[in-house]
């Protein structure tokens, strides 16, 4: 049986990442990139779809896990009555080939092990073809792909399956080595594992090291920074949203969603996140990626990318797949990039404008980029659009995506006064100037002294904690104040935060889901701006505890059952959480070191 989201952790290689059961089991992984087709694919289906289990036989193991410090090198120790034995799992960072490296050594006694490896290429479709061409080394290889195993252990079997039992005791160590390579060209070399391990250990933690440090900062922002660095493809600098696709919003529902793409949304997010924790590097490879991706005419903007800036993103239904605990449809690819989502422009320009002066080398192109989104956004922004959520019912004036509008044309403006850059500045605070007013007389619903989800929705919205951050109204102001105060009536149950009413809510789909994630951070964030300082610190501590054992998040997560739901781990919570924690640093300095400094998601 598949196991609890929860029950997951990550290792990858900055080019794709598998996810790794408490129980031993690695029951998600694509290669050779993240958006590829899955060849362990039990999280959405079961041990058929693919999966390689490693743990003793004793299933009444007791379990602990954790990860090296400010490494992605996981640890798992698996205790018997008998004896006991660590697992040590991680995914060197790529170089010539990929690699999942597993070690399992006794610690203590004798521990019966074993072991199952069910390669399963095209989301569990394709049975590959399995060969032995040396000793401990099998080829398993269809059409393109090849993966190739390397182990001391007595593996047997055939096409459908490997198994070995083996006994580990104190002091002994088996290697597994699983490595993917093109079927067309020469089986790699096998790396040397001690080395492997070394120097993937000192990989992330010199990463780490690289950023601003601060002994009031938590353990979790660490992870959650190191979380988002896997989520990057190193050789192009794309940030997806997650490594999975179609874990479900609703246990049972529809809302399943392939996410390993890489949303210009999250990715600047994720940009702002890195540049604020000072990974410049970083920042710098994703704005190179964004210049490349967008290239062209602004009217060709898309909402996500590929890995590499593909557009063709086409969704389509994996039959045969029958979703995780039963959620259908199992979708790859994602309709949405063809979207029009205003805010798309506001989170593009600010993260531009952020690196401007955060001191990323300026490129002549980068702002003449700029001036043709602002010259395409004047045409555009009093339309209707699908909004940040993505809804898939009809278009319409979402009150966020025209603040985000109004976030475009501001940052324009800054850039060209600051940095003494041509453009039309007229025009520019004309439509900053109008949009302003029009948000705020088309928006506002003073009957409920809140401002509402879109035009003429009596609803709000937990996008619209983000008015102050954005600087769009003061944090102060009583429309600001009676915002926060309907979404804590409306959207707060149980102490988090949903995006919106989904019953009260035209969104094309069907109603229910989980508590967003990210939104429980935004308003902790919108508490520390309104000088709610104890309730943002006790929000952010809640909030921590939802993380599992092994410090990640998911994208939603349901009270009732102590669940989590959607893709995991999820970038968009990872980076609220280190947003939240920056701010609760900030605010804690005394007032005069606070000054100049910046606070929120955006500003």
């Amino acid at each position: 049986m598949t196991s609890r989201i929860e029950d997951y952790a990550l290792i990858g290689d900055l080019q794709t990442a598998a996810l790794v059961g408490r129980n031993g089991s690695i029951d998600w992984l694509c290669w050779p990139r993240f958006d590829s087709d899955a060849c362990f694919a039990a999280l959405l289906g079961d041990s058929g779809q693919g999966h390689w289990s490693l743990a003793p036989k004793d299933a009444s193991a007791q379990v602990r896990r954790r990860y090296r410090d400010d490494t992605l090198i996981l640890e798992t120790r698996f205790e018997v009555s008998s004896g006991a034995v660590v697992i040590v799992d991680f995914m060197p960072p790529r170089g010539r080939s990929s690699d999942i490296i597993r070690v399992v050594s006794g610690e203590r006694g004798v521990v019966e092990m074993c072991t199952e490896l069910i390669i399963r290429f095209g989301y569990g479709a394709t049975i590959p073809w399995v060969t032995r061409i040396g000793e401990g080394i099998w080829q398993a290889a269809a059409g393109p792909d090849m993966v190739i195993l390397r182990t001391s252990a007595p593996m047997r079997g055939e096409n459908l399956k490997s198994v070995a039992d083996f006994t580990i005791h104190a002091g002994e160590t088996v290697q597994f080595i699983l490595t993917y390579a093109p079927s067309h060209l020469a089986v790699p070399r096998a790396p040397d594992v001690p080395r492997a391990l070394s120097e993937t250990e000192q990989f992330w933690r010199e990463w780490i090291a690289k950023g601003n440090q601060s002994a009031c900062r938590p353990l979790a922002v660490r992870r959650s920074l190191i979380t988002l660095r896997a989520l990057t493809h190193s050789p192009t600098g794309g940030i997806i949203a997650a490594p999975t696709t179609s874990l479900p919003e609703e246990m049972g529902g529809t809302r399943n969603w392939d996410y390993r793409l890489c949303w210009l949304r999250d990715a600047t997010l994720t940009l702002l996140a890195f540049m604020n924790a000072g990974y410049f590097e970083e920042a710098d490879a994703w704005r190179a990626w964004l210049l490349r991706a967008i290239a062209g005419n602004a009217d060709q903007l898309q909402v996500m990318y590929g890995v590499a800036g593909e557009r063709r993103l086409t969704e389509w239904e994996v039959t045969w797949l029958p979703g995780y605990e039963g959620s259908r449809p199992v979708r790859v690819g994602n309709d949405a990039h063809a979207q029009m989502q205003l805010d798309v422009f506001g989170e593009v320009m600010d993260a531009l404008h952020q690196g401007r002066c955060g001191g990323l080398a300026t490129h002549e192109a980068g702002w003449a980029l700029q001036r043709e989104l602002l010259s395409h956004l004047a045409s555009v922004w009093q339309e209707p659009d699908y909004g940040i959520w993505e809804m898939r019912s009809k278009p319409r004036h979402f009150t966020y995506s025209k603040i985000m509008s109004w976030v475009a044309f501001d940052r324009g403006i800054k850039d060209a006064e600051r940095y003494s850059l041509n453009g039309p500045l007229d025009q520019w605070r004309a439509l900053r100037a109008q949009i302003h007013k029009e948000v705020c007389e088309r928006a506002f619903n003073s009957a409920r002294n809140t401002f509402v989800q879109s035009y003429g929705s009596t609803q709000p919205d937990a996008s619209l904690l983000l008015i102050p951050q954005l600087g769009f109204l003061p944090a102060t102001d009583a429309r600001v104040l009676g915002t926060i105060a309907a979404i804590e009536s409306s959207l707060l149950h149980n102490g988090f935060v949903h995006r919106y009413d989904t019953a009260a809510t035209d969104d094309g789909l069907p109603p229910g889901e989980g508590t967003f994630i990210a939104c429980s951070f935004w308003l902790a964030d919108a508490y520390v701006m309104t000088g709610r300082i104890e309730q943002a610190r006790a929000l952010f501590e809640r909030l921590l505890t939802l993380s599992n054992d092994v410090g990640l998040l998911a994208e939603e997560y349901d009270p009732a059952t102590k669940r989590m739901l959607g893709n995991f781990p999820q970038g968009f919570s990872h980076l609220s959480l280190i947003g939240t924690a920056l701010n609760l640093e900030h605010a804690s300095k005394p007032a005069e070191q606070r000054s100049g400094a910046s606070i929120g998601v955006t500003h």
